[in-house]
């Protein structure tokens, strides 16, 4: 499986979205701070939301339409208010 994912740090002001083979893993990673850069930095360390699917395709599409979108946006579907 693959996952599209959002973390957000504390206070939800920063978010992250990427895709990954393992989704427990990496939000490890993130919490702990194991890999230097972005989400380390920007403490970014709560999964707020995440989707699946079996093609490694689909999952790339769909990060790329996700980081393409409004804040507004991911916030509604984090909360669960924006269906497509």
């Amino acid at each position: 499986m693959y996952y599209v994912y959002m973390m957000a740090n504390l206070n939800n002001k920063v978010l992250y979205t990427e895709v990954t083979n393992n989704l427990e893993h990496s939000v490890y990673e993130h919490k702990n701070k194991l890999i230097k850069g972005f989400t380390a930095k920007y403490n970014v360390n709560k999964l707020v939301y995440f989707e699946y699917t079996s093609d490694v395709n689909l999952a790339i599409d769909r990060e790329k339409q996700i980081k393409g979108w409004t804040r507004q946006k991911k916030n509604e579907v984090i909360q669960g208010i924006y269906l497509e």
